[in-house]
């Protein structure tokens, strides 16, 4: 366990201050805003299809270490997903910060176990889903902004 959280301490920050996709997407197909009043948390994340599948999904915004880098490895994660996939990735990742349900597959979350760790916060659990959650509304078309309250 202390090798994971060495290793979820060197990714969070590596992405928070570097993160991948970061960006607004001029010819995004949709996106959708996000707030997070807790921590003050702000993002926009952009969704371009091919065909079916994700072609390319960048944010934007100011947030957090562990939210910045949650979009940044959500991005990374998710091009050329069907949306099918995204759903059963979203519901993943949610069940590994949150502890919920099973235990989560490991093979399935790539890089994005490293996120287990935060379940041992749940304030923090919020700031880890706020870009999934906006990602959501994103695909969903809503117009109104995601809250995390």
């Amino acid at each position: 366990m202390a090798e994971l959280r060495d290793l979820y301490q060197e990714v969070v920050l590596d992405h928070g201050k570097k993160p991948r996709n970061f960006r607004a997407l001029a010819d995004a197909d949709c996106r959708a805003a996000g707030y997070n009043p807790l921590c003050g948390d702000r993002l926009t994340v952009y969704v371009r299809w091919d065909g079916d599948r994700i072609g390319k999904v960048t944010f934007e915004g100011a947030g957090c270490a562990i939210s910045t880098a949650s979009a940044s490895m959500m991005t990374q994660a998710l091009e050329g997903k069907t949306r099918e996939e995204v759903e059963t990735l979203f519901g993943t990742f949610r069940d590994l910060v949150t502890g919920a349900g099973n235990e989560p597959d490991e093979g399935a979350l790539g890089k994005l176990v490293v996120f287990t760790g935060v379940r041992e916060f749940p304030v923090r659990v919020k700031c880890a889903t706020l870009a999934w959650h906006t990602l959501r509304a994103a695909l969903e078309n809503r117009e109104e902004p995601v809250t995390t309250e």
